[in-house]
């Protein structure tokens, strides 16, 4: 999708900065700037390297900076909020247009000079590249220069006046970092200037550190005659430059097109949410193989994260040695039944407090099976499967274990097991200790397909093993968690008020292959879900009639996390439903148009935010702006395998009802 704005969309600093672009490099490196070039947050950078994929994250430049001189006058076109706002940088006053298609494009204009840039992050390396094509329509010569503004820290740190850094010809040394360059300009070395005081009013509204600063010690300059237009480049690497501009760009457009076309979808909407789901598979330094970033620009790799975007991201996306890489990844770390829900870094070992990344295992090796049919890659996956439903039976780490009607329980103390596990120093905003509803819900799946890939396999006996426990897992559940009063289920049993609170959880034991309710329970969970917790950008995670309901996700970390799940709507969760729609409406063709009318919404969102992304989170009462991560692989990838179901209902209709009219 192309993604076009123009001069209404900044005319204030605040407004433009309202909007942002992503551009990642398969190691967790990323470049990302606002639509008028500046940085709303620390972690806005033009080049933020991974130097251990996938987050090992070193911010090297900050931005470039485009200084215009004619007739002696100089014109800055940087754009930058300053603390105290007196001096802000408002170059976006020059700028006349900004598209993504897909990488972003500005074009300045002062009076009759015009300079157009295009951002461009290599493909499988820490490398940015800036295109520009410079005019000169006016009468008398113009000098540009291109300054750099520097930080080579780590994420989160700032540098320090006083250190000790050193230019050549080609490279950047500083912070025991180095930083390569080319470039076709005049090389012009200088001394040390500094931009302090920057702000970030995104992190300020989360009352995150909010002030940074960045230092610049040389630039590159050209000088262009009347009626002369010029195409330079300016390129930043942490290893030696080799490719121009021009591979980078047709590499990179034709990889692009390979993913989408590979994914077989065809609508412009699922073709853009394939691009978005490519910048989180990433790879993973540790373990030689892929994972999957759990959201730009804060978080790392997840276990639970990985397994839900798997499902979009790799399966629905069709790529398949990417699914079995993350897969064999996980099985290498399985412990007592539990995979890792963060992986370790450096010498520290994985944190599994996880109850639903194994579970959710089988449910995405379940879904690899259905779309890719390759029973061996099941059975090199069956032990591990085995193992994990042994150690759920008996018991494992945090509290994880069967309990005598079949179901499981989880949780104990200040343990957070489930998605919703929030925690601020002793307090647990929503706690789920007991039975949560979709942890059973993935129990009797996980249980039905090891009997289904048992049977495929020739392990009949087993087969029957499973299907009986599962049984005994049906006949509990639907006599502990169906809610007469409320008209659906629980979301956990515990034997505390807040069992019978209505959330999301319940939706994923509608949409899961194996289900326990019948159809017409199947349907009033979804009505419910719809009634009280839909909106066009996510699920509310609590419903707005609940006492606990908070409308508005921002503030102090204690105000944002008293929040997080307590109304606050998050995108990932809609995928579950609009697969539970189409299956109590019978995976019709009329449901299937329903579910691409109601995706087509988003649309609004991603233009808004991270440009051609979903965020993770939206406000419960009044879901507008994107919030919290704004750019999160299970949103995307949740939201795209819904689409590429109702895509593929409706193929099949046409196909269909053209074999009909042949005959």
């Amino acid at each position: 999708m192309k993604f076009v704005f123009g001069r209404q969309d900044w005319n204030t600093l605040r407004r433009g900065q309202e909007k942002c672009y992503l551009l990642t490099n398969e190691k967790g490196g990323y470049s990302c700037l606002t639509m008028i070039g500046s940085s709303a947050r620390q972690e806005q950078v033009l080049l933020m390297a991974s130097v251990k994929a996938p987050n090992n994250w070193v911010q090297m430049v900050s931005n470039v900076e485009e200084l215009i001189h004619r007739e002696g006058k100089t014109v800055s076109l940087l754009s930058q909020e300053y603390v105290g706002y007196a001096h802000n940088q408002e170059g976006f006053r020059h700028l006349q247009g900004f598209e993504v298609n897909p990488f972003p494009h500005w074009t300045y204009q002062v009076q009759g000079f015009r300079l157009e840039k295009t951002i461009l992050l290599a493909h499988g390396g820490n490398q940015v590249a800036l295109d520009y094509v410079l005019h000169n329509g006016g009468e008398e010569p113009v000098v540009v220069d291109l300054k750099p503004w520097l930080r080579m820290t780590p994420k989160g740190e700032m540098p320090k006046i006083g250190e000790k850094g050193n230019v050549t010809v080609s490279e950047i040394h500083r912070h025991g970092q180095k930083l390569y360059f080319a470039c076709d300009g005049e090389l012009l070395l200088e001394g040390e200037t500094w931009q302090e005081d920057l702000y970030f009013q995104d992190d300020a509204k989360d009352d995150r550190s909010a002030v940074g600063k960045a230092f610049s010690d040389h630039r590159f300059r050209y000088r262009l005659e009347k009626g002369e237009t010029r195409r330079v480049s300016l390129i930043y690497s942490t290893e030696p430059v080799t490719a121009s501009v021009e591979t980078l760009r047709r590499e990179e457009l034709k990889r692009q097109k390979d993913l989408q076309d590979q994914a077989g979808i065809t609508s412009a909407l699922g073709r853009q949410l394939v691009r978005a789901a490519d910048q989180f598979v990433v790879d993973r330094e540790s373990t030689g193989g892929k994972t999957i970033i759990a959201g730009y620009p804060f978080f790392g790799d997840w276990g639970r994260d990985t397994m839900i975007a798997l499902l979009g991201c790799g399966i629905a996306a069709g790529r398949k040695a990417d699914c079995e890489s993350i897969f064999r990844t996980f099985m290498a770390y399985v412990h007592q039944g539990l995979m890792p829900n963060m992986f370790p870094e450096g010498d520290k070992p994985p944190m599994y407090n996880t109850v639903d990344a194994s579970l959710l295992f089988i449910y995405a090796l379940h879904a690899y099976y259905e779309e890719f049919k390759d029973l061996d890659f099941v059975r090199e996956a069956l032990p591990v499967m085995a193992e994990i439903l042994h150690w759920y039976q008996k018991g494992t780490d945090f509290h994880i274990r069967m309990d005598e009607d079949g179901l499981l329980e989880a949780g104990g103390g200040f343990e957070q097991v489930t998605w919703m596990d929030v925690r601020i120093g002793d307090v647990l905003p929503t706690p789920r200790h007991g039975k949560p509803v979709e942890i059973n819900a993935y129990w009797y799946n996980a249980l039905m397909t090891m009997a289904h890939f048992e049977r495929l396999l020739e392990g009949e006996d087993r087969a029957k093993d499973y299907e009986n426990l599962a049984g005994r897992v049906k006949k509990s559940f639907l006599e502990k968690f169906w809610n007469g009063e409320k008209g659906c289920l629980y979301d956990v049993v515990s034997g505390n008020p807040y069992d019978a609170q209505v959330r999301p959880n319940q939706i994923w034991a509608v949409s899961l292959p194996f289900g326990m309710l019948d159809p017409q329970r199947e349907k009033q969970v979804v009505r419910k879900v719809f009634e009280e917790l839909y909106t066009p950008y996510g699920l509310r995670s609590l419903s707005p009639k609940d006492p606990e309901f908070k409308p508005f996700y921002g503030g102090s970390l204690w105000d944002r996390d008293t929040a997080y799940h307590q109304g606050t709507v998050w995108a990932f969760p809609l995928g579950a439903y609009y697969l539970a729609y189409l299956k109590v409406h019978g995976f019709t063709a009329k449901a299937a148009a329903a579910v691409m009318a109601d995706l087509s919404m988003l649309e609004g969102t991603l233009q808004e935010g991270c440009i051609g992304q979903i965020a993770e989170i939206f406000d419960g009462l009044a879901p507008t702006v994107s919030k919290g991560c704004f750019a999160q692989a299970w949103s995307v990838g949740e939201l795209l395998r819904a689409l590429k179901a109702a895509e593929e209902i409706l193929r099949k209709q046409t196909a269909e009802a053209l074999a009909e009219k042949e005959v």
